[in-house]
């Protein structure tokens, strides 16, 4: 299978990625990340932990990596009416940490929005990008308040 697009030539800006790196211990990184969001205007629909369920099915030795699904209702409302409810396939908006090193944290998302449009799951008009554009600003609200903590 060939894609349509080569995803080497994908920037960050491209799929709304944003990083932070935190420097304390893995379930305190959770908890700052969790009221970051929150904060922001998201909610916790759902989360776990991938390497803690890999650690025990399969013993894989994996380091802590968490997976925080967030959701900001009145965006997600918005997104499935003007997706023909397509984008529901990648909800929630998920936001990952995952332990460095000891004491040290990456946080990580991308843009369910973007990533939607370059899957075609989106229309390209003017209503997606204010869509992309106001949960952009919920994103980088979050992101600041990781800062700021």
């Amino acid at each position: 299978m060939s894609l349509p697009f080569d995803p080497a030539d994908l920037d960050a800006e491209d799929i709304g990625e944003e990083t932070a790196i935190l420097h304390m211990e893995h379930e305190a990184a959770i908890e700052r990340v969790r009221e970051a969001f929150t904060d922001a205007g998201f909610g916790v629909a759902t989360e776990f932990s991938p390497s803690a369920l890999l650690n025990e099915k399969v013993d894989a030795g994996r380091d802590p990596y968490y997976v925080l699904g967030a959701c900001n209702p009145k965006m997600a409302d918005w997104a499935l009416s003007a997706s023909g409810n397509k984008i529901g396939a990648l909800f929630p908006c998920n936001v990952v940490i995952w332990e460095e090193e000891p004491g040290v944290q990456q946080v990580y998302h991308i843009s369910i929005m973007r990533a939607a449009r370059l899957l075609g799951m989106a229309p390209d008009n003017e209503e997606w990008d204010e869509l992309v554009g106001e949960t952009g600003k919920l994103v980088e609200k979050a992101f600041a308040n990781l800062d700021s903590e």
